[in-house]
């Protein structure tokens, strides 16, 4: 079966980002969280630092319908220019109001909210934000309005 997920990067915050993302959704990490340390030297890689030793090398968390968000940390050290910005937004598209504004509500906190929850032309109920770590989200519902 085909699957779609998202991979994000962070220079050092993956596991705060991961674990917020994970406190969210009720889920739990697919397979824990592999660290730098836990990948074996390959001969051409330079000793990795001790203070990048217990950053996120892989992190993989189900969200909802079997979408994975999977991510890993980017250290400037390790040649990685991380710019979190509007290139990526993740789509929602959750079974019910109720659960939409449950999941707005929490990862528009500490962040912008760039366009409030409301029915749109097309029939649905939208809305879009950016978290916290700079992370956009689209909410997209067909569940229609109780009148």
């Amino acid at each position: 079966m085909s699957t779609v997920s998202v991979y994000l990067n962070f220079e050092k915050e993956t596991e705060a980002a991961f674990s917020f993302y994970k406190s969210v959704f009720g889920t739990e990490f697919h397979g824990g969280i592999m660290r730098f340390s836990d990948v074996p030297p390959a001969e051409n890689m330079p000793p990795l630092a001790e203070e990048e030793r217990n950053l996120v090398m892989h992190v993989a968390l189900p969200l909802t319908s079997g979408f994975m968000l999977m991510g890993s940390d980017a250290p400037k050290s390790m040649g990685f220019r991380v710019f979190p910005g509007n290139n990526v937004h993740i789509n929602l598209q959750p079974d019910t109001r109720e659960e939409t504004r449950r999941l707005f509500a929490a990862l528009s906190e500490e962040g912008v909210v760039e366009q409030e929850l409301q029915d749109m032309f097309w029939g649905d109920f939208f809305g879009s934000c950016r978290d916290r770590f700079g992370i956009q989200w689209m909410f997209n519902c067909a569940e229609k309005a109780d009148n």
